[in-house]
Parts: C-alpha cells; structure tokens; sequence
C-alpha cells in the first residue's frame, strides 16, 4: 500500500491534526505559509494528492481512489480522527472522505468547489501541458514561454511551473502525472460526489471573483452537508488562500477553535 508524501509542522502541538488537500496540478508547497501560520495552533499535515507533488503516481483517480489514500494516509500515521480542509480537486477529496468516514472527521472545510459535476474546462491548461517536449526545452524560461503561446494569464503559468523538476538525466519535467490526469479528468471533474451526507460541522469557502460555488449549489450543499455554512471571501478568485490569506486563515482559525459560537 502506497502513502501519500506530506510535510507535518507542529507535530508536537495538542489539538487534532487539520490534514490539507491542494488543488488539480497543485502540490503541498502552494500551502506552505498556511501550514506554517496554522501549527501555532494544531498539527498541520500538508498532502500531496496522488499523481501530484511527490506522492505516487497511479493510472487510477476517481474521488473513491482519493478518498481510500486519505483513509490509508491516516491508519499509516496512527490518526484517529481530523480536521480536514481540501482546495479545489482536494474538496472533492475530503467531502468524498467525509462521507464514507464520517466517524473520522470532526470538521471539514471544502475551498471553492462544491459536490456537483462540473463541465471540463481544464482543456486548454491540459493542451499546453501536453505541448512541452521535455528533448527539446533546457530552462524553466523556455517552458514557460511555451505555456504562454497557450495560457495568457502569468499567474497561471507561474502556478504550473512550480511542478518542473530536474530529472536524475538532467532533463526537466513535471511533478505531476499528466498521463493519468488528462486521461481521467472526466471522472474527477465531470463527476459529482456520490450521494450520501456528512452531518458534522462544514465550512464552504467561496472566492468573491470566483464562479466554482453558486448560488443555486446551496441547496446540493445543504442536502449532502445539512450542517454547512457557505462563506465567500472577499477580493478573492478560485485560489482563495493565495488571493486573500489574511481573511482566508482568520475564517480557518475561527472555524477550527474550540470555543467557537
């Protein structure tokens, strides 16, 4: 069995552990100030997702799949019960958890994504992913003005290239498994989570400039988690935690307090 590679700040602190969950194509890195901000107050385990980062890579990804590595991360670190907080893709993860291990969470916090299907629209990322010849490019620079005949936002490019690495044959590449997610994006995109309900305390967290959660969701969001709050956060897009993290982690650390009201 196959864990998934985390970095753990604050191991020693009290509190139950709050396990974090990055975004499609992200790794643990992207939450880094977060955990670090975060361990003052509990256990924080950054995650890479499987085919992310530096867990294993697998042909296999549905939301069952995500779900099971969180289950299996968890028995392997001796961790009965968590916090969990996912991004994006990682939402999808930690709602799917909760449901089928609800005994396992005492609160969830899900970060611009909500349970239902939404339409593939990751192709033209996916295109120009697929479109660097690793024979051929020799520097970060160039890889990334390859992505730019693709993607016109530098943010986004940016957020990419922090998965190139240098290979053991001095060549570069991506963290990522891009086999595996181009060919199965349908089924952890173009799915919903499977029905069932998590009735613990639930924290959706929308971003103003945003369009992931909608006003209609709501009623999908209360049936499937009868005890969620949906709050947005201001001057924010999908990356909410990198958008706006004063008003992001202040809304986590609220939420997870003890003696919130």
């Amino acid at each position: 069995m196959e864990i998934l590679h985390s970095k753990i700040y604050g191991e020693d602190q009290p509190g139950i552990p709050l396990l974090v969950f990055h975004g499609l194509f992200g790794m643990l890195d992207n939450w880094g100030s977060f955990g670090k901000e975060m361990s003052e107050f509990f256990p924080v385990h950054l995650i890479d997702l499987r085919n992310h980062g530096k867990s294993f890579h697998s042909p296999e990804m549905t939301h069952d799949d995500l779900a099971h590595d969180i289950l299996h991360y968890m028995e392997f670190h001796k961790l009965e019960k968590v916090n969990l907080l996912g991004h994006s893709l990682g939402g999808k993860a930690v709602m799917q958890f909760a449901i089928k291990y609800p005994v396992k969470v005492q609160k969830l916090i899900v970060v611009d994504i909500s349970p239902k299907a939404y339409p593939p629209h990751h192709q033209g990322i996916i295109k120009a992913l697929e479109s660097i010849d690793f024979d051929k490019v020799t520097s970060r620079q160039e890889v990334e003005e390859v992505l730019h005949q693709y993607i016109p936002e530098k943010s986004v490019i940016q957020f990419l290239a922090k998965n190139l690495y240098w290979t053991d044959d001095k060549k570069l590449n991506w963290r990522f498994n891009l086999k595996t997610l181009s060919e199965k994006y349908t089924e952890f995109v173009s799915n919903a989570i499977k029905f069932g309900v998590f009735a613990g305390e639930t924290l959706f967290v929308s971003g103003e400039k945003s369009n992931y959660i909608l006003p209609q969701d709501e009623f999908q969001i209360k049936q499937q988690f009868p005890n969620a709050s949906i709050v947005t956060v201001k001057n924010a897009g999908h990356w909410v935690q990198a958008e706006n993290p004063t008003d992001f982690n202040e809304l986590v650390k609220d939420f997870l307090s003890e003696n919130r009201v």
